[in-house]
């Protein structure tokens, strides 16, 4: 059994993380680590989703030396790796178990045959819903349904006057938030972010359809306020009861299964991510996962503590402490035992949907990029930003989508170009 090396004494870890569930009970079980490793001191910095990526990859990119652990995610391990960013994990003891990983979990997190992060835990997006109202209503959700079904399904049970909301989608600005979900309408609808050239394909019959379609779903059948809306102001609002349907990450399950976090705790039902004309890319594969940065003073000490986070005997500590279903999911293989699988009623469509999407081809036609959610090239965070300001901007009302995505289309490529992506002397485009 892991029980972690011999971290070095009379060490502070500064540690940046998300505020999500998982990442808060990591903060309160980590008390044991320094119990057990009296010379340790974690000094936590526990961040909105959007503030920790921007902290994070300003520290990293000037080398500040702020932070001696970062949670982070599949887009940047694989860029910071190769910028030699962050520290290599290279030989892992024997009973970390590193076999354990999901194969396409470990690959997101390794260059170059090094890895350089370790995962807390991965998900895929999966679709929440309520049973009771379905059944009352007498609707039946499909084992996958179409994005046409979720629109005609929200329709027939929004109902704002009793506090219930059709559907709830994340809104809020962000690479990570609204283009998270949005990527995956995208390329459900056939869409991609680049041709195989790397041109910019957002002013395109698919983009148009995809976001069209989001907009009106939101505008029509969501809460109000949409824009405000990200992963856990989304995960509160079907928590409390007030969501028909709810498309997002699958590791909401543990949450949304507790009856101590949740009022509806028995009437979840979980199903796939909707597609539409393809399931190619219709849901995504993201990975939270701890690395330490290379301008860290605490090496060994932060690696002795992210082995100790992403290790076996944490994942069943957690399962004491919380109760099964609150195991971080979608690490290892180990945690889809028998016993997890009954408690969590969600581990199913998490185990499934995780295994079958596949980074290396994540849209209809083919791209020079991996990444189903996210485009693997330096330049994604800034120019998905971009776009994800101006798509929540027209859910407000500011713009037409039409317009939007001309505008959007003029800024990826002014940005592209700057980059080298259109040099003439390579026909194919650079690569990343």
């Amino acid at each position: 059994m892991f029980v972690g090396g011999a971290a070095r004494a009379d060490a502070t870890l500064t540690i940046g993380t998300v505020n999500n569930n998982d990442m808060v009970r990591m903060q309160t079980l980590s008390a044991d680590y320094e119990r057990a490793h009296p010379g340790v001191h974690l000094n936590w910095v526990i961040l909105e989703e959007n503030t920790l990526r921007q902290r994070l990859t300003t520290d990293i990119a000037t080398h500040g030396g702020q932070f001696d652990v970062m949670t982070i995610g599949a887009y940047e391990a694989p860029l910071w790796g190769a910028q030699q960013w962050l520290q290599p994990l290279d030989n892992l003891p024997a009973d970390y178990q590193v076999d354990d990983l999901f194969g396409n979990v470990r690959e997101q997190l390794t260059v170059a045959g090094h890895l350089y992060a370790v995962p807390f835990y991965a998900e895929s997006s999966i679709t929440y819903y309520r049973k009771d109202v379905f059944t009352a209503h007498g609707l039946v959700m499909p084992e996958q349904p179409t994005w046409q079904e979720i629109h005609d399904f929200a329709a027939k049970l929004h109902d704002p006057a009793h506090g219930m909301y059709g559907v709830c989608l994340r809104g809020k600005a962000g690479w990570g938030e609204n283009m998270a979900l949005l990527g995956t309408i995208v390329n459900s609808y056939g869409g991609r972010w680049f041709d195989e050239q790397w041109k910019p394909q957002l002013d395109t019959p698919p983009w148009h359809q995809a976001v069209n379609f989001y907009i009106d779903l939101l505008s029509h059948y969501g809460p109000p306020g949409p824009s405000d809306n990200g992963f856990n102001e989304n995960l509160a609002l079907f928590a409390a009861g007030r969501c028909a349907m709810w498309i997002d990450a699958s590791v909401a399950g543990g949450t949304l299964v507790d009856p101590k976090e949740s009022s509806v705790s028995a009437k979840v039902g979980f199903t796939r991510a909707p597609r539409q004309v393809t399931d190619r890319g219709a849901a995504w594969l993201w990975v939270w996962s701890l690395a330490i940065p290379a301008s860290s003073r605490q090496t060994p000490a932060a690696r002795d503590f992210i082995l100790w986070a992403t290790s076996r005997p944490y994942l069943q500590k957690v399962g004491e402490r919380y109760g099964i279903a609150s195991t971080p999911p979608g690490t290892r293989l180990s945690t889809y035992d028998a016993a997890y699988m009954s408690a969590a009623p969600f581990a199913k469509v998490t185990y499934d949907s995780l295994r079958a999407v596949d980074p290396a081809h994540p849209t209809l036609l083919p791209v020079p990029y991996k990444g189903i959610q996210l485009v693997s090239i330096p330049e994604f965070q800034a120019v998905a930003t971009l776009v994800g300001r101006l798509v929540a901007g027209a859910l407000t009302g500011r713009g037409q989508v039409d317009e939007v995505l001309h505008t959007c289309q003029n800024a990826v490529e002014r940005t592209m170009k700057r980059a080298g992506y259109y040099e003439k002397s390579s026909p194919e485009g650079r690569q990343p």
